[in-house]
């Protein structure tokens, strides 16, 4: 079995870095690098950065032109063998006759997964797969879990102060982080496929949910879990021009046909998904989320909505800011969960990163059952 060298790990990390150019712009698709190296020199890069566009190896390709032939392709997803919009890439590839493949991750999806790699290894290409593989999941995390569980990566942006409070007892929760720290979670938002809330921070705080960022190209769908349909249709979430560029999709479980017809009216879908609680089907409503292409998720929600998707298992990962703040013991929790009565059943999470935003603190974590 070939073994990489360090110049491949040199040349992959590039890679990486023209796929990341996709963080808010690929969606449904995975965000994908390629480049080109001959004699040591790169001769052709690409990424992909928009679905229906010619993807990361294509560009690299053209670029490269004749002297793509005898050269090592690193490419940071497996190669398509398989019609979509565009043509299968590793015909592509076979096409210049590359000395070598090198690949950080096989293709997730269960259908096509290794085909690319067994189609170029027939020809008698060497292939190297799993070259900064870590990297290289952790940049398509949402499609990895669309492709290999049927439902998108859920991120939970949750703002608190230090002793862990997240609004006052009469909801009054803005602001608690500061200016710095609510701008680092605009990226979030942009990068996410789709933005989740509940009916209470619809209520308390009447957000938009938008994605507020110079050149922002592309807007989440906006989800709301609102069981008995009680989202204002003057909300500005509902804000007919925003509307336009993001859409609005109310998931409900009780049936109220006067708050349907207004809702509707005002421009937003409506998703029944009752459990047998009559509450949202939030496992329902993900999986729902998932056909319709969506990767990645951001919930932005308060201790009702928090509570019921940690208890459910259905957060991936967690982006704490806290607030160098004390709100004392009536001020509302992170999460409204039924009481525990053992340590065994608390949840264990792994720190992935530690960082100061601004004055405030920044914990990125995850459940230590999802970790991969």
């Amino acid at each position: 079995m070939a073994v990489p060298t360090n110049q491949d790990f040199r040349w992959m990390a590039q890679a990486l870095r023209l796929a990341a150019q996709g963080l808010f712009t690929t969606t449904p698709n995975p965000r994908v690098g390629c480049v080109i190296v001959k004699d040591n020199h790169m001769v052709g890069s690409g990424a992909h950065l928009k679905a229906g566009e010619p993807h990361a190896e294509v560009h690299a390709l053209r670029q490269a032109a004749a002297q793509a032939e005898g050269a090592d392709v690193y490419v940071t997803l497996e190669p398509c063998s398989h019609h979509g919009r565009t043509p299968p890439c590793v015909e592509a590839v076979i096409g210049v006759k590359p000395r070598r493949v090198i690949i950080a991750m096989q293709d997730p999806n269960p259908l096509v997964a290794g085909r690319g790699v067994a189609a170029l290894r027939a020809l008698g290409i060497e292939v190297i797969v799993g070259v900064m593989e870590h990297e290289a999941r952790a940049l398509n995390a949402g499609f990895i879990s669309r492709m290999t569980r049927g439902l998108p990566y859920v991120r939970s942006k949750i703002a608190a102060s230090l002793d862990g409070r997240t609004a006052l007892n009469n909801g009054k929760s803005q602001w608690i982080t500061g200016e710095q720290a609510r701008q680092d979670v605009q990226q979030w938002r942009a990068q996410s496929c789709a933005i989740i809330t509940g009916i209470g921070t619809v209520l308390a705080d009447d957000p938009s949910m938008t994605v507020r960022l110079e050149n922002t190209t592309r807007q989440p769908l906006r989800v709301i879990v609102d069981s008995r349909l009680q989202t204002p249709p003057d909300s500005k979430i509902l804000d007919p021009v925003i509307l336009k560029h993001s859409p609005v999709l109310v998931a409900y479980a009780e049936g109220h046909p006067q708050r349907a017809a207004r809702l509707m009216q005002a421009g937003a879908e409506l998703l029944p998904l009752a459990d047998p609680a009559s509450k949202v089907d939030l496992q329902g409503l993900l999986r729902a989320l998932a056909q319709r292409g969506i990767n990645e998720v951001l919930v932005e929600a308060g201790q009702g909505l928090n509570g019921a998707l940690l208890h459910a298992g259905l957060i991936d990962e967690f982006i704490f800011y806290y607030a160098p703040k004390l709100m004392g013991d009536a001020a509302k929790a992170m999460f409204a969960m039924p009481e525990l009565t053992q340590m065994q059943q608390v949840t264990v999470l792994q720190l992935l990163d530690v960082r100061q935003v601004g004055r405030d603190l920044r914990i990125q974590a995850k459940p230590a059952k999802t970790l991969t």
